[in-house]
């Protein structure tokens, strides 16, 4: 067996993999790769330093393998197309498991395994899996390497799509690899695709273009603070430094040493008057988080810059702030819906140097996908790598195709996304995929009532997870599959940063979703949605009037912003209507929801139910509240 530890050097280890020196002078790391190479007993060990070389090297190897379609050059240049196995192609909720020590510390909305059985069969199947395969060692920054709120980890990996997606996602190689030396700690993650290509007794097998397996494990250990993903190569499963470390590794960090990881989107917005504002925002997966991150504003004068478009780590601040940083160095975006009418900054940032998964190949060796363009080509090749035409049933791109790009390629990317300390957040937005019920926005009254905004989102299903799509389900702070343990005590940690933060950012909640009972929908969307964001900066500055409801504030007639927007009146009636029938059916759907936590849901999220419940019976809020707001 061969041992590479640089580019340049390579030494020869025995079968046992004793292997003394490594490039690395952190004994526990050089130890903790020996020991996975034990056990997956890969052909040679690559180290990564994230250089562009790697990327390059990397690109062309798969691309010789058939993982990689290399785009028209012209077109598209430095960029490729990946198609996936059809059996691989989003998260897999119902083998993702949190093992934690006790039952109890997972709650009911996560799997929970006991740690000692789950190892035992992790061991199992990562027996041997990388036979024949090459192991990569990515150590890899969340954050500006050394930040205050940024962490570190290493992954192991058999997929080379996996480290070149790592490369454009995190800050991987020398320089996270310096800190882990200095004595930083480290989240160890191990990942394999479980398509060996010898197995135990020395018979071959041809590999394939995206390898993966039917059994699939999404492993977290909470305390130990440790990661093992088994059997595929897609999105979040391969991509570690992701979903399982900067939301399910990092939330159960946060609770314990006082911050918080969030499944959240940051954007920079700025006021005619240039006065800055942060503001943070909880969306489910492929509700318009990398719109509204991009967003471009149609209101004169005002300026949105994206810091993130997913992902948010927040940590109270000296000057006691909450401050946020973006974990993450690029996008991994759902293309689908993703056009020029739509969002031309993401377009304008996807036009080169970029990694598609799962889109459709035009004739011209470009990329599509349903919403990019108005008109829909004649002929295309479509994410399975068979002939599609508009007369096809099926989509020509699967619905959670990917785009993977650095964020220094964004135009609206904010000169402060790269601040070691983070920016501090001014407010906080939670806002689902919802047809009715939900006004446009409101704001919380105070803290307590903003968690259980934040508690109480639910979304209607995408395609990014497992599940019917359109079915309505609960997703509190959007965390739902994020949350690395018991719901009920995440409610509690977030109640318990009115003690942390002295200047607590104000909530607000949005749905830009809601339908009309034709099924259209009311608010415009998109750049419109600028109109919604100004109301919220001018509450901040305390310049913009707003009126109570039963669900919260909402603004006062004339408050929001409708010049040269046209909006028929009884949409704009509709958009704010708080109906006490359907409102005590919502409550009623809470209630037993939230019943799932038992005794640890915090007494407040039932004091903000109860409250609500006060508020309708009294309302003099009807839907006629809104009749008078003449448009024009």
């Amino acid at each position: 067996m061969t041992i590479e530890l640089t580019r340049e050097s390579t030494v020869t280890a025995t079968d046992d993999l004793q292997l003394s020196t490594g490039p690395t002078s952190d004994p526990a790391l050089s130890a903790w790769v020996r020991e996975i190479a034990a056990l997956t007993r890969p052909d040679a060990v690559v180290w990564c330093d994230g250089s562009r070389a790697e990327h390059d090297r990397l690109t062309a190897q798969m691309v010789a393998a058939g993982t990689l379609i290399p785009l028209n050059p012209t077109l598209r240049p430095g960029s490729f197309l990946a198609r996936s196995a059809p059996t691989d192609v989003a998260r897999v909720e119902s083998r993702t498991f949190i093992a934690s020590h006790r039952r109890e510390d997972a709650g009911p909305t996560n799997n929970w395994r006991e740690p000692g059985a789950l190892r035992e069969e992790l061991a199992g199947v990562f027996a041997g899996s990388m036979r024949g395969r090459t192991m990569y060692v990515v150590p890899f920054s969340m954050g500006p390497v050394g930040g205050p709120i940024s962490q570190l980890g290493v992954q192991v990996t058999d997929s080379p799509y996996a480290v070149v997606s790592m490369g454009i996602m995190t800050r991987t190689g020398t320089s996270a690899l310096a800190a882990i030396e200095a004595g930083a700690p480290w989240v160890p993650a191990v990942h394999s695709v479980g398509y060996p290509l010898v197995d135990a007794v020395g018979r071959a097998r041809a590999d394939v273009p995206w390898p993966c397996n039917d059994l699939k494990y999404i492993a977290h250990f909470p305390e130990a603070r440790e990661i093992w993903s088994f059997g595929s190569g897609y999105g979040g499963n391969a991509l570690l430094g992701k979903k399982c470390f900067a939301l399910r590794i990092a939330s159960a960090m946060g609770r314990q040493e006082g911050w918080l990881a969030e499944h959240m989107l940051v954007l920079k917005v700025t006021s005619p008057e240039s006065k800055v504002f942060h503001l943070a925002a909880a969306f489910p997966s492929a509700c318009g988080k990398t719109n509204l991150a991009m967003l471009r504003p149609t209101l004169p004068g005002w300026r949105v810059e994206t810091i993130g478009d997913d992902i948010a780590w927040m940590r109270p601040g000296p000057d006691g702030r909450l401050r946020a940083i973006n974990p993450e160095a690029g996008f991994f975006g759902v293309a689908p819906g993703t056009g020029w009418s739509t969002n031309p900054t993401a377009m304008q940032m996807l036009s080169q140097d970029v990694i598609f998964t799962n889109v459709a190949l035009t004739d011209d060796g470009d990329v599509w996908w349903e919403g990019m363009t108005e008109e829909t080509p004649e002929h295309l090749v479509d994410w399975r790598g068979e002939d599609w035409t508009p007369d096809s049933p099926t989509p020509a791109a699967h619905p959670n195709a990917r785009f993977t790009v650095a964020a220094s390629q964004c135009p609206s990317i904010a000169d402060d996304f790269d601040a070691p300390e983070g920016v501090a957040i001014d407010a906080v937005l939670f806002g689902g995929r919802r047809r009715s019920n939900v006004p446009l926005v409101t704001q919380a009254p105070d803290w307590s009532a903003g968690v259980f905004l934040g508690a109480s989102i639910s979304s209607e299903q995408t395609a990014a997870a497992e599940g019917t799509v359109g079915e309505l389900r609960h997703d509190p702070f959007a965390m739902l599959p994020f949350a690395g343990y018991h719901m009920g005590d995440y409610f509690a940690h977030w109640l318990s940063m009115a003690d942390r933060v002295e200047h607590l950012p104000q909530v607000f909640g949005v749905n830009w979703f809601r339908r009309g009972d034709d099924g259209r929908f009311l608010w415009p969307g998109f750049g419109e949605n600028s109109r919604v964001l100004e109301w919220i900066c001018r509450r901040l500055e305390g310049t913009a009037a707003a009126e109570e409801t039963p669900v919260g504030l909402v603004p006062a007639a004339g408050a929001l912003n409708l010049d040269g927007l046209d909006v028929p009146a009884a949409d704009l009636q509709e958009l704010f209507a708080v109906d006490p029938a359907a409102w005590s059916q919502e409550l009623d759907r809470l209630e037993a929801y939230f019943a799932r936590f038992g005794d640890r849901l915090p007494a407040q999220i039932g004091q903000s139910v109860d409250r609500v419940r006060d508020g309708l019976r009294a309302a003099r809020w009807t839907r006629q509240r809104w009749a008078d707001w003449q448009v024009d």
